[in-house]
């Protein structure tokens, strides 16, 4: 099979990534007896390495690529899951920290293909979705590769995602915040629950620093399940250290020592994120696990997280963030004051139609900058008039763009040394804005571009 086939299959299958539900709530969407008949089929893949499974709403991807990367550094062989993907599906399966190969990615759309059809045929439990059969993917990779350890981050809320039939070793909670309402609940104690799904009997916790609301739900369900937990601010505390555009040094105090460390990643979050890692990586050498200071200072300076406050230009400075809603949004605007000296924004602006959209504008507002509005291709894109009338309600003006390359261009035209070019409001976005500087060469899917943007 060959990779462009392997992708058509793929797309085949329900997403609910890109056309996400209004309601009824996600009992009616998720169930967990799809995946797990898909990889019982398969030989529990999924039980043949250790795991760190890592759910919550803001911080869960760098904090699980911060522990694959110090993993990789210590010697183990590393499997690492994530979504959504940047410009490639093969960034959701990685291996020792690498996307894995077109050839391979083929290889087990192929191999997991007829499974797929049988579970559908059989089970009375409707159609494998595209996000459950690239999570049976990954577990089939990295048990065919004997990974030591597998990172799998959740891909959304915790109790009944499909990465969710994993026995961590240990589980990650990040930052809870308000995201997928429609989905995961109105209210913070609600989705703190859906996150503290992953909770297991006896299990070791990591948990980030959270909202009272949140925290309250999380060490409920530990003290219901006899799981251990770390909390983060408390058992682990940092410090931030020297910081430049280029990264930042932190001191991390975990429960067994004090780490010196330095991360190529910008932003006060990822202190938090540096953190949580660290936590967790100490439990498993509290496990018995071996994982020297030098493998984890090693790993974290070499992580490779894009998209998250990355700087891809100096002259004017441009940074890609994927921020998606007020909290993040808060964020990020928090950190570009600290870590960057400009003049002038330029923002480079589009939304997924699904978020707080109005919230983010009235954030970015505040800060009186040159908008240029554009959309992303994902389906769930915001029109770009739209976008116009929000700003303009505080008296903003706007240009908008067909496309974020001409709207990337058109802040360059404007923009001198000493300004600020800041493409963010949605990963899609962040991710388009890199592909166009970076020179990378996406993967298109036509057949899912909004209306409006598809050429015959």
């Amino acid at each position: 099979m060959k990779y462009p086939d392997a992708i058509d299959l793929l797309l085949s299958l329900v997403d609910h990534e890109r056309n996400h539900p209004v309601g009824p709530r996600q009992k009616a969407i998720f169930d967990l007896g799809r995946i797990e008949r898909l990889l019982h089929r398969l030989g529990d893949p999924h039980n043949a390495a250790r795991a760190i499974h890592v759910a919550g709403t803001k911080g869960k991807g760098s904090t699980a690529a911060l522990c694959d990367s110090a993993l990789h550094a210590a010697g183990y062989r590393t499997g690492f899951y994530s979504s959504p993907h940047l410009h490639s599906f093969r960034e959701r399966i990685r291996r020792n920290t690498i996307p894995i190969s077109e050839e391979e990615f083929s290889g087990l759309v192929e191999e997991l293909w007829p499974h797929h059809e049988w579970v559908g045929r059989h089970e009375g439990l409707g159609p494998v979705t595209l996000f459950e059969f690239m999570t049976g993917m990954a577990f089939q990779c990295f048990a065919g590769n004997k990974t030591d350890f597998q990172i799998i981050e959740v891909g959304l809320g915790g109790r009944l995602d499909a990465t969710n039939v994993v026995s961590a070793d240990v589980s990650i909670i990040t930052s809870i915040s308000l995201d997928h309402t429609t989905i995961l609940g109105d209210t913070i104690g609600e989705i703190a629950r859906e996150k503290a799904g992953i909770i297991k009997t006896g299990g070791t916790v990591v948990v980030a620093p959270q909202k009272p609301e949140a925290l309250s739900v999380i060490l409920d369900v530990c003290h219901s399940l006899s799981a251990t937990s770390i909390l983060v601010g408390k058992d682990v505390t940092w410090s931030l250290g020297l910081s430049s555009i280029d990264g930042q040094e932190l001191t991390v105090a975990g429960r067994d020592q004090t780490y010196q460390l330095r991360v190529p990643l910008l932003g006060r979050f990822q202190l938090e994120n540096a953190a949580t890692a660290v936590a967790a990586l100490e439990a498993l050498q509290n496990q018995g696990h071996p994982i020297s200071d030098e493998a984890i200072q090693q790993g974290f300076e070499k992580v490779v997280w894009p998209c998250r406050m990355e700087v891809l230009g100096r002259d004017p400075v441009i940074v890609v963030d994927g921020a998606h809603n007020e909290y993040s949004m808060d964020a990020l605007l928090e950190s570009l004051e600290r870590y960057i000296n400009f003049r002038r924004l330029f923002l480079v602006v589009g939304f997924s139609r699904d978020k707080s959209v109005a919230k983010m504008v009235g954030r970015l507002a505040k800060m009186n900058p040159v908008v240029f509005a554009s959309r992303s291709r994902h389906p769930r894109s915001t029109p770009p008039v739209q976008i116009a009338s929000l700003f303009n309600e505080h008296d903003i003006d706007v240009t908008e763009t067909a496309t974020l390359a001409e709207a990337l261009t058109q802040a360059r035209d404007l923009a001198d040394e000493g300004d600020l070019i800041l493409a963010t409001g949605s990963l899609f976005v962040a991710a388009e804005v890199r592909e166009e500087i970076l020179g990378i060469e996406p993967e298109l899917y036509p057949d899912l571009l909004p209306a409006d943007l598809r050429t015959s």
